[in-house]
């Protein structure tokens, strides 16, 4: 019996060391840890890891490129789902979301997961002149990978949301590449903040309390009835970034004469709508069919069928 008691106490012990581990790993790289258990739990699902390509020259100026492992050349290019992570605009990484990639692979799309220069480096506006480039690199290039260049949409979560948001709403950035807001068929904003002046957080005075207009920093000023179709998606128990960012934003769209998309998810935190597109989480919740459905919506995409149907932000207000 003693010896029994030992053996339970053992695996107890391993079992709490173990969940400490896990708990240590995704505090410290949220996504990689959560990349690994989508990996483990739902496979390859046919998609690869195509290229990682330079877009400037530092070294977080980078993306990468994901389509499907087997695929014939001369099938029709295929719509194209540009991803910016999050951080705060001080941390992550492209390499860390290959979940991205086989979440939307199968669904029928080329993936371009989006790196932006962050820290002292990426502070406004350098982070959206990156995601500006990285939007010219995927219009001018994707094709080689199997991607239309006219039906590119754009998501991101967190400081990602507000990436994605804000270059598609402010012409001038899209305006430098030599591109404007028409060449994006639509974006997705995740857990955004898109109402956050004045700056109260260390994230976002980092990123933006040089800037002497900060109104001009804020998606809510820059809303206009010709922008892209928008999709914002948030959950009501989002403490970080607060559903505010989105109702407002979603308002002022309105106000403007648009009619943008909005979910809010009861019971989802900051980070569960992106992990809904994990698994084993993304064959329980719509996010992954709600951001499928819209980006084939407005890229006018041919349904295909799938096989299978993180600290990221500093407190925002």
């Amino acid at each position: 019996m003693r010896k029994v008691l030992w053996i339970l106490g053992g695996l107890a012990l391993f079992a709490g060391v173990a969940a400490i581990t896990i708990q240590v790993a995704v505090w410290r790289n949220g996504p990689a840890v959560l990349s690994a258990v989508d990996n483990l739990t739902g496979g390859e699902r046919d998609a690869q890891l195509k290229a990682t390509i330079s877009t400037g020259a530092h070294p977080q100026q980078k993306l990468l490129v994901w389509g499907p492992e087997h695929r014939d050349p001369a099938d029709a290019p295929l719509p194209v789902m540009l991803f910016a992570h999050g951080g705060g605009w001080r941390s992550g990484d492209p390499v860390d979301y290959g979940f991205i990639g086989r979440a939307f692979v199968p669904e029928g799309f080329i993936v371009v997961l989006s790196g932006y220069r962050l820290g002292e480096d990426g502070k406004y506006p350098a982070m959206l002149e990156d995601t500006a480039s990285a939007i010219a690199w995927t219009h001018e290039e994707i094709a080689a990978y199997g991607g239309d260049p006219d039906r590119i949409v754009i998501a991101g979560h967190s400081a990602g949301a507000y990436n994605v948001v804000m270059t598609a709403l402010e012409e001038q950035w899209l305006g430098r590449r030599g591109l404007s807001s028409s060449d994006i068929a639509g974006v997705i904003g995740m857990s955004g903040p898109y109402d956050f002046a004045p700056f109260k957080s260390d994230s976002t005075i980092a990123a933006f309390g040089h800037v002497d207009d900060a109104d001009s920093t804020q998606p809510i000023n820059h809303a206009r009835a010709d922008a892209p179709k928008v999709l914002l998606i948030q959950g009501e128990e989002d403490t970080l970034v607060f559903p505010r960012n989105s109702r407002v934003l979603a308002e002022q769209i309105e106000s403007a004469g648009a009619d943008p998309d909005t979910r809010f998810y009861a019971g989802m935190d900051h980070n569960a709508p992106i992990i809904s597109l994990a698994a084993p989480w993304r064959e329980r919740r719509d996010v992954l069919n709600v951001m499928t459905q819209f980006a084939r919506s407005v890229s006018s995409a041919a349904p295909q069928i799938a096989q299978t149907s993180v600290p990221v932000q500093g407190e925002s207000r």
